[in-house]
């Protein structure tokens, strides 16, 4: 293992922060670079790599609870994170220690230092790929066993796709980062799913687009893997509130069941029975009622507001929604709108947020009252007024406008990538 200086968590994150600079860039060859300077560290557990449009958060952190129960150290790595980088990487069910997660930060500051000496023609390493290389990092020093690695955008070119990971998840596909990974289902598909390895075990989500679904039997017949279609339903009660999170632990279990050759009963109830998403249908407040939920395109949205009906029981729903400038903005409030009171746009620090006067001209003319609070805490505030002690309030559209909200009033943004 690589000796660094000793780090706290603040510095790590200035550092992880500064390389905002160098934005995204696509390949592995980096990513490599850095896992090879640290020792390699991700060939020191086995892993199931989560990829897909929405779900892929909460399918990793049930997936890692799952194996936990069956007895495993395991590990997971998630993205974004909604405070602190630290919460991008769990063992045992928790977010790592601060103390840990700087020591990893400064492992991968040094290796970086030396990686980039060697690179040309402006290369850096970037954030992600410094974030990922130190989750692979703590996990190694952690002894987990396995671990759930959830991809970051894509597939192909995601610094996530060092792994020789025996078992991959395709949440869902829907139209995201066109410029990226392409114009229709099955290009994204197709990009998703180049983390499939040779031999190894694709789990599908329920209710793969057709599109999809003929890409992951094709990339399986190409790659000599077996192909797993998850149910709807697991058949156990989840502590994680949403309709769509069923089918999210359904596929979880049956990843664990490629990766154990079967799994114990128990073991799944008690997984369903303890694992919350935080940021996902988050129940965050009462009186008002209010959840925070990062749906951050159409098909997530939808999702969200198939499950708003039978949770409303007739409450009236304040809305306060930010929305990134890559995402069809128009489609989201659709899908939102009929279960609204009122909606209340905002704009989260991100500088990629559609400015709020701009979102109000994405409401549907005949949809609920709709108004402009570009602050987001002012947002919040507005609508919780609104709601009273009888009503919803609802948080949503984006990850990062979560993020914003759950820091302190006036404290400095978090990452925008």
């Amino acid at each position: 293992m690589v000796a660094a200086p000793e780090a706290s968590l603040e510095q790590a994150e200035r550092w992880l922060l500064s390389l905002e600079l160098f934005g995204m860039r696509f390949g592995l060859e980096r990513t490599r670079a850095l896992l090879t300077d640290l020792g390699e560290p991700q060939r020191r557990f086995r892993s199931v790599h989560v990829v897909g449009s929405n779900g892929k958060s909460s399918t990793t952190r049930m997936i890692a609870a799952i194996l936990s129960e069956h007895g495993l150290r395991a590990g997971a790595f998630l993205s974004p994170h909604l405070v602190s980088f630290a919460e991008r990487v769990l063992v045992g069910g928790r977010d790592l220690a601060a103390a840990d997660f700087a020591a990893a930060v400064a492992r991968t500051r040094a290796a970086a230092g030396r990686v980039n000496a060697t690179l040309s023609g402006g290369e850096r390493v970037t954030q992600f790929e410094a974030v990922t290389a130190a989750a692979f990092d703590a996990l190694a020093t952690a002894q987990v066993e396995v671990a759930a690695i959830e991809a970051g955008l894509g597939g192909r070119h995601d610094a996530t796709n060092v792994l020789d990971s025996e078992v991959q998840v395709l949440t869902s596909i829907g139209l995201e980062h066109t410029r990226w990974l392409g114009s229709t289902i099955a290009e994204i598909a197709g990009e998703k799913l180049a983390v499939v390895r040779d031999g190894a075990t694709l789990v599908v989500g329920h209710g793969l687009r057709p599109d999809a679904l003929a890409a992951a039997q094709r990339t399986c017949e190409a790659r000599g893997a077996r192909l797993v279609q998850a149910p709807a339903d697991a058949g156990v009660p989840l502590l994680a509130l949403g309709d769509f999170q069923r089918a999210n632990f359904a596929a979880a279990v049956e990843a664990a069941r490629a990766l154990l050759g079967d799994v114990d009963d128990g073991a799944v109830t008690r997984a369903a029975a303890g694992t919350a998403v935080p940021g996902r249908f988050d129940v965050v407040a009462d009186a008002p009622v209010t959840v925070f939920d990062g749906a951050h395109n159409p098909d997530g949205m939808r999702a969200l507001a198939s499950g708003l009906p039978g949770f409303l029981a007739g409450r009236p729903l304040i809305a306060c929604v930010s929305v990134l400038d890559d995402k069809d903005a128009g489609a989201m409030l659709a899908a939102l709108a009929p279960h609204c009171a009122e909606l209340i746009l905002t704009q989260a620090a991100n500088p990629r947020a559609v400015p709020a006067d701009a979102l109000l001209g994405a409401a549907l003319p005949g949809g609920p009252p709709a108004r402009v609070i570009a602050d987001p805490h002012a947002a919040l505030r507005a609508a919780r007024a609104v709601a009273g002690d009888r009503g919803v309030v609802l948080v949503t559209g984006s990850l990062y406008l979560l993020a914003d909200l759950l820091r302190p009033e006036g404290a400095p943004r978090g990452s925008v990538l």
